[in-house]
């Protein structure tokens, strides 16, 4: 069976879902069936990272949770478009960018219930070694849901007060959910920063162990989410930090 892997913010800017495109496509490469569930309906973006022609779009995860579809019948095979070799597989649940649907989730919520529900489902229908949530950023009840059905949680900031701050509570909400082992990665982290004493005050201040650090790039800043990165600049520090943060996370998942 499967395992489920939420990847969460305090905060929108962090990276967060250029990280979950780019750690998806380097699972992939190593032979993982593995899909992403762009759970971010009232901001969703991770499409535009991993090139998915909105031309393509027939049903969402939009539709789903509103009733509209099977939730196999949104998941789109970008294998062969991300050059995805061997055993590996690459599939993509868009949420629906439109001003309508994102205005009717705002307004009304959906049921993370009815979510969680089916991964199961969707696992199966696609013989998935991975099941990657891109989550909405803070704290709030679809979030938490869709969250505490994980495996594994990983959690982006920032070497910020704000982050730091907002991150603390993320984990104490964690822990009273039940949700499984946790993770840190910093990112955005400024070359001239103490990487080591940033380290130590993440793990001591959160209890958690810190899988990477991924330098602040002027190289991703220009990219502007036009595409996966990892695939574009392969011997970039970014690049080899997520290679080494796939391999940790590849451990912790096959526990």
């Amino acid at each position: 069976m499967g395992r489920i892997l939420s990847i969460h913010s305090y905060r929108g800017g962090t990276g967060k879902s250029n990280v979950t495109a780019n750690l998806a496509w380097l699972l992939a490469r190593r032979g993982k069936r593995v899909a992403v569930l762009d759970t971010d309906l009232q901001s969703p973006g991770v499409h535009m990272v991993l090139g998915l022609d909105r031309e393509r779009l027939t049903f969402t995860l939009t539709d789903f949770l509103f009733g509209n579809c099977e939730i196999e019948e949104a998941a789109y095979d970008l294998t062969r478009d991300l050059e995805v070799e061997g055993e590996g597989a690459l599939f993509l649940l868009p949420s629906r960018m439109t001003v309508e649907a994102i205005s009717r989730v705002i307004a009304q919520g959906y049921d993370a219930g009815r979510l969680g529900d089916h991964f199961d489902d969707l696992i199966a229908a696609l013989g998935l070694d991975v099941l990657l949530l891109d989550t909405h950023p803070g704290l709030n009840r679809e979030t938490m849901l869709s969250t505490s059905v994980s495996d594994l949680l990983l959690i982006l900031l920032r070497p910020d007060v704000q982050d730091f701050h907002g991150t603390a509570v993320i984990l104490k909400v964690a822990q009273a959910l039940n949700v499984g082992r946790t993770l840190m990665l910093a990112n955005k982290v400024s070359q001239s920063t103490a990487l080591g004493s940033l380290r130590d005050s993440i793990q001591s201040t959160f209890g958690a162990d810190l899988v990477g650090l991924l330098p602040l790039s002027d190289e991703m800043a220009t990219l502007g989410s036009r595409g996966l990165f990892a695939r574009r600049f392969p011997g970039h520090p970014i690049s080899v930090e997520l290679e080494s943060v796939t391999t940790r996370l590849l451990a912790e998942l096959e526990r």
